[in-house]
């Protein structure tokens, strides 16, 4: 019977591994075209594999909980569908015999003789992010080395940094398995000592999910990384909120969708990167990274309370309507949990709206390995002072805080504070006459 290999497909341009969340089909069962035969999980979407043929699921070659390289082979459908006699010898001797080969390739992810506690994290009582897990198989790092690796994250956690600053010193000092301060970090910084955490009657223990460890693990890795630093400046929009309100109900009336405060905001910030290349970049060691195209993230906020960042390529080339249409479509489906990975991928500069929730302003934290993140407060009224060719009057106007967090070992205050006054200047001048 005619064999079919289902792989680990590539799931965006920066993944290069995904967990096996659950498996949807059995080995056994029947499946169609199309229908689902896997859920798997990165460390930025969740998303399901279909079945591309019809036939029978006859071999999973990787459990519920494995992290899986792309491109590696998951299961066997068999296009007959035949179970007979003849034919499951056949099937099982096709899926064994490359067996040992793939293992040994993929980090010798089951092979008991070699490591054999590098890949039974079940032996463990410590989470270990999938990536954790991936460089611990192809380090050869075994459960028991990892568990005494004092981890630097949120509740002891061990990141990335740390297993990497375990392996260069790795060999170096037999004494001692905990890793030395890494290269590109503070000297001398002293070890993070969480306090205890007592509970009393009548406390609820919940365990975060795992999208919400994995936000843990990136806050807190980025306030290690990057020596945050936050500006703030207030901005008269008055001109956007009236050039809104005259053209909402039109609008979506015409297209079927809202038009928010949120596109505004992206289009002057893209313009803005243009003229401000330094915050539009990422940070290599000692190497400064310019990234050519402006793709900017939106932080949305999802139903469960997680949070995940959408983004918008190449916002500088888009008309402010392509803006309005990319920000509903991208916030519409990371709301019901149907991004493409690419589509969570590859941004180099993030906004996070702290005016959806009312807020006044807020100091956000970079979203690595960007340099900077804008922060947009709630629009309020104010009496504000204007400045006219008769003197000064007292008006209302509508008044909103801006906030720019920024890293400082690139980003310096005159850096940030010019963007910043870019970005307001923008928004300030808004054409109340804009047609869209």
């Amino acid at each position: 019977m005619a064999k079919f290999e289902i792989i680990m497909p590539k799931l965006g341009e920066s993944i290069i591994e995904a967990t096996i969340t659950r498996w949807v089909k059995n080995a056994g069962d029947r499946v169609e075209e199309d229908d689902s035969l896997v859920e798997i999980a990165t460390d930025k979407v969740d998303s399901e594999i279909p079945s591309p043929v019809e036939g029978t699921l006859i071999k999973t070659l990787y459990n519920e909980g494995d992290v899986v390289p792309v491109g590696e082979v998951i299961a066997i459908v068999d296009m007959g569908g035949g179970e007979s006699e003849d034919s499951e010898p056949a099937a099982d001797k096709e899926i064994k015999e490359p067996q040992p080969e793939k293992e040994v390739a993929a980090a010798k992810v089951k092979t008991e003789a070699e490591v054999p506690a590098a890949t039974d994290f079940t032996a463990s009582d410590r989470f270990y992010s999938p990536l954790v897990k991936s460089i611990a198989k192809e380090e050869n790092i075994s459960v028991s080395e990892l568990d005494s690796i004092s981890g630097s994250g949120k509740d002891g956690r061990v990141t990335k940094v740390d297993v990497l600053s375990y392996i260069e010193n790795r060999g170096k000092t037999a004494a001692s398995p905990k890793p030395a301060v890494a290269a590109a970090t503070a000297p001398s910084a002293p070890k993070m000592t969480l306090p205890p955490v007592n509970t009393n009657a009548g406390d609820q223990i919940v365990e975060m999910d795992r999208m919400r460890k994995l936000i843990a693990d990136h806050m807190v890795m980025s306030k290690q990384v990057s020596p945050h630093v936050t500006s703030f400046i207030d901005v008269d929009v008055t001109n956007i909120v009236n050039w809104r309100n005259k053209v909402k109900d039109s609008f979506q009336k015409r297209e079927g969708e809202k038009v928010t405060f949120t596109p505004i905001f992206i289009d002057a910030a893209a313009k803005a990167l243009k003229e401000y290349p330094q915050i539009n970049a990422s940070v290599d060691g000692y190497k400064i990274i310019y990234r050519k195209n402006v793709n900017i993230g939106m932080a949305t906020a999802l139903p469960n309370g997680n949070l995940i960042v959408p983004v918008i390529k190449n916002a500088d080339q888009l008309s402010l309507l392509g803006i309005v249409k990319a920000v509903n479509g991208l916030a519409n489906r990371a709301r019901i949990n149907k991004l493409d990975p690419d589509e969570i991928s590859g941004g180099t500069f993030t906004t996070t709206n702290f005016g959806s929730f009312d807020s006044l302003t807020g100091t956000p934290i970079i979203n690595q390995p960007q340099v900077a993140i804008m922060g947009i407060g709630a629009i309020r009224k104010k009496p504000v002072v204007l400045e006219t060719q008769q003197g000064d009057v007292i008006a209302i106007r509508h008044i909103m805080i801006m906030s720019l967090a920024y890293d400082h070992r690139v980003v310096d205050g005159a850096l940030g504070g010019m963007y910043l006054k870019r970005v307001k200047q923008l928004l300030e001048n808004f054409d109340p006459n804009t047609i869209i």
